[in-house]
């Protein structure tokens, strides 16, 4: 049994009601270690001060009403904020410690050393600040820390600058504009065993994105060394998503994006006056994942039961040790800032003409905003920022926030999703775009600039005023229908931004956006990269797929990847995706692709879609294409996705198609699969009888089918004002293909562009009949409303003939 003292508790003692007696981190760690261990959730052992040693402390030496005459004479304004905070410092760090708290120190000291099985065990010793009246207020960040702490002697002197702490300039600023009484904050101190991740890794994860507050993914960001650089944003790190509704299944491996960051620098141990200290990192720790797949895995089942057991989004901090590879949680609080996020309304920024692209960079936020570029290298110089510019910068910490408060966005060099510089932006409501690399070099002050974080994950910064509009959305306003109301989505980086839209699932992911702009390889240039003959091509690829000895490989990982998150942003609902749809010029402009296209006068009704599928020139890399559909429903687990074939001309095509995909272990039927075909080739409609027998279901792609139906280029400007989807024709095409679908037994839906474009369309397809119409994401209120009308007019009416 633990020796309990009114100074010191462990933390096995500890829950999260002592959030008074401990502060919030100590108390939570306390939580853990009780309730969660049992989980498999290891937490490193410790003990905690409490705030009547605290209390104790001050009032054995006697300097009480010294903090509280210092404090009375920076608001009456006779001494500066630095002076009042250095001389309360000094308070504490000249005062003695009082007997009994110094021996309740030492003796829990020594416990712990007894349990670790080291005479001087290394410890963390973390302050956690208290306030009595308002326990949950965030102090998160203020205090210090201070790590690979050993001995008595120094275990003490630590503890005692965490005293001092309480009264850094920056935390009795915020206090006093959040009317915090100075004389009612306590601190507590925590002292846990340090796991040796100066020779492992660690960071820092959420049970929720952060950038979207998507709840049904755990974002982990991980870098070699001690935490403190991922929480300061000082490096690029990894950073990995793990879908969390799959993670039960023991034989899936729901990881749906990897990313490896630069990883310049690590944190290790130091000497005994300096603790710790940045050492660069080797060319192999820059280029390696700091963790493997099952422990990416093991943190995320971490975050969730964590996150089940408090009942709200969770902020934790992880450990791997290096000796003995064992991951532990260090810190866990609850996500303060998705999570207190207005949901019923979001606003939607569209871009519509813009400069060239300055720089990029990972996006928080998804705003755009205009406006100039304010440079300041240095914490020194804040005081020449100019109020509503664009803050560029290399890296910030809490000293920046006076100046964060009032800018229009923020641009930094370093950090990522968890940086400082990203929460900070994200509590404050800015736009901000980290982890650009170069930006203190490319922009300059006093430029003129748009930052954009509202195209997806990555964020751009454009030279000049873009020109963009806001659409505000409010979700109370979206009636029910009955037809289904799906989304057209590219970009798997956007895909999270539209989760809270009410929509049916996904009627078309292109897998084009993900080729072009995540792969940007050739598939057959993967297949036979030994034997490129353009050097250039070969080693700009090498570069690209460097860790993976299968060339090939990288193609289905990056596929299935890039898939996984639109799958994850609706299900379980359906996600269509559409076998790859470019035309042989587009594919040609694929890096290594030129060799292995043809040169064709009209690419558009050329070697596209189906035909490519099972010919010699291109199955090896439609192959490719099927192993990631398997990897993205078999491995990942995403059984929601149905496959759709382009331009299948006639029903012989449909066959060999569906042969070849079943040579390359996607088989129509098996383990749930479903087949979709577009329809936009008149032969669709003709034949559609024919058609059904070998899919599931039709999407009318009205774009080709309008092309196909008049004779119109669409990408012509001659004829613009001949292409019209709304033509008789083009409509005759599309009540035709309807009613043929629906005698069969077979689904159909639209995917083309047209009630995008014209939502008042979707009425007449409503009264055709149609199951389910895909718009973009900007469109969908419009649609939705517009199909609501159709179908009260339709129900009025009884069953009116179509026509």
């Amino acid at each position: 049994m633990h020796h309990v003292t009114a100074h010191v508790v462990w933390f096995d003692d500890l829950k999260r009601s002592d959030v008074a007696k401990v502060g919030g981190k100590n108390s939570s760690l306390g939580e853990m270690i009780q309730e969660l261990g049992r989980h498999g959730v290891d937490v490193p052992p410790g003990f905690a001060t409490t705030s009547d040693a605290y209390w104790h402390f001050i009032d054995e030496n006697q300097i009480r009403e010294s903090i509280g005459k210092s404090i009375a004479d920076w608001t009456a304004g006779k001494a500066s904020l630095s002076e009042t905070g250095a001389a309360i410092r000094q308070l504490f760090l000249r005062a003695d410690w009082p007997a009994a708290t110094a021996a309740a120190i030492i003796e829990a000291y020594r416990g712990l050393a007894d349990r670790a099985g080291q005479p001087d065990v290394s410890v963390a010793v973390r302050s956690s600040a208290t306030a009595e009246d308002l326990p949950d207020a965030s102090f998160a960040g203020q205090q210090e820390t201070f790590l690979n702490i050993v001995g008595e002697t120094e275990l003490l002197q630590a503890c005692k600058r965490c005293f001092a702490s309480l009264f850094t300039d920056r935390a009795i600023s915020y206090r006093q504009t959040k009317g915090f009484d100075h004389m009612k904050v306590a601190l507590s101190v925590g002292i846990q065993q340090m796991v040796r991740s100066d020779i492992g890794g660690s960071g820092v994860m959420f049970s929720i994105d952060t950038e979207t507050g998507f709840d049904k993914v755990v974002l982990i960001d991980a870098a070699w060394g001690l935490g403190e650089n991922v929480v300061q944003g000082a490096v690029d790190p990894d950073e990995y998503q793990v879908f969390k509704p799959l993670l039960n299944d023991p034989a899936l491996s729901p990881i749906i994006s990897k990313k490896c960051g630069s990883k310049t620098i690590k944190m290790v141990y130091g000497s005994a006056e300096q603790p710790t200290r940045n050492v660069p990192t080797s060319k192999a720790e820059r280029a390696a994942y700091v963790l493997s797949d099952a422990e990416i895995l093991t943190l995320a089942r971490w975050a969730t039961t964590i996150e089940r057991h408090y009942g709200c989004a969770m902020d934790m901090e992880w450990a791997r040790d290096g000796h003995s590879q064992r991951l532990y949680i260090v810190q866990a609080r609850p996500e303060t800032v998705q999570s207190n996020r207005e949901t019923a309304v979001f606003s939607s920024y569209k871009i519509k003409s813009k400069g060239k692209t300055l720089v990029k960079g990972l996006s928080i936020g998804d705003a755009v905003v205009s406006g100039q570029v304010c440079l300041i290298e240095n914490a020194r110089d804040i005081g020449q920022f100019v109020d509503g510019s664009i803050l560029v910068t290399s890296t910030t910490d809490p000293d920046w926030v006076p100046i964060m408060k009032r800018a229009a966005a923020i641009v930094t060099d370093h950090g990522g999703r968890t940086s400082h510089a990203a929460i900070v932006s994200r509590e404050l409501g800015l736009p901000a775009v980290v982890g650009t690399g170069t930006a203190t070099q490319i922009l300059h002050s006093g430029q003129e600039i748009t930052v954009s974080c509202a195209e997806g994950d990555e964020a751009s910064i454009y030279e000049g005023r873009a020109d963009y509009e806001v659409q505000t959305l409010d979700m109370e306003d979206i009636p029910a229908t009955k037809t289904k109301v799906m989304l057209n989505l590219a970009n798997p980086g956007a895909a999270f931004r539209w989760w809270r839209l009410p929509a049916d699932g996904v009627g078309l992911a292109r897998m084009e956006f993900v080729i072009s702009n995540a792969i940007r390889i050739h598939p057959m240039a993967l297949v036979n990269f030994d034997s490129l003959t353009d050097q250039s091509a070969k080693a700009e690829i090498a570069e690209l797929t460097a860790g993976y000895a299968d060339k090939s490989a990288y193609f289905v990982d990056k596929l299935a990847e890039g898939l996984a998150r639109i799958a994850a942003a609706f299900y379980p609902q359906p996600v269509i995706v559409r076998m790859s749809d470019f035309k042989t010029n587009e594919y040609a402009g694929l890096l290594g692709g030129a060799a292995f296209e043809p040169t064709e006068e009209n690419p558009m009704i050329g070697f596209r879609g189906a035909s490519r599928y099972y010919s010699p020139r291109y199955r090896d890399g439609f192959a490719l294409e099927c192993k990631a559909i398997r990897k993205l429903r078999n491995e990942l687990g995403f059984k929601n996705v149905v496959v759709m074939i382009p331009f299948c001309r006639s029903v012989a095509e449909a066959e060999k198609v569906l042969d070849v995909m079943a040579e390359n272990g996607l088989k129509r039927g098996e383990s749930e699969l479903q087949v979709f075909v577009m329809c936009e080739i008149p032969s669709n409609v003709i034949l559609a009888k024919q058609f059904a027998r070998h899919f599931d279901g039709f999407s009318i792609g009205s774009n080709d089918l309008t092309q196909l139906t008049l004779g119109v280029d669409r990408d012509s400007g001659e004829l613009a004002d001949l292409f019209d989807e709304q033509d008789d024709a083009v409509k005759w095409m599309i009540r035709s293909v309807i009613g043929e679908a629906k005698a069969a037994g077979a689904r159909i839906g639209i995917c083309g562009q047209a009630p995008s474009d014209h939502p008042e369309f979707a009425k007449f397809l409503v009264e055709c009949g149609i199951d389910s119409i895909s718009v973009t994401p900007d469109s969908f209120i419009a649609v939705k409303q517009n199909v609501s009308e159709a179908e009260n007019a339709k129900g009025a009416a009884g069953t009116a003939p179509l026509g």
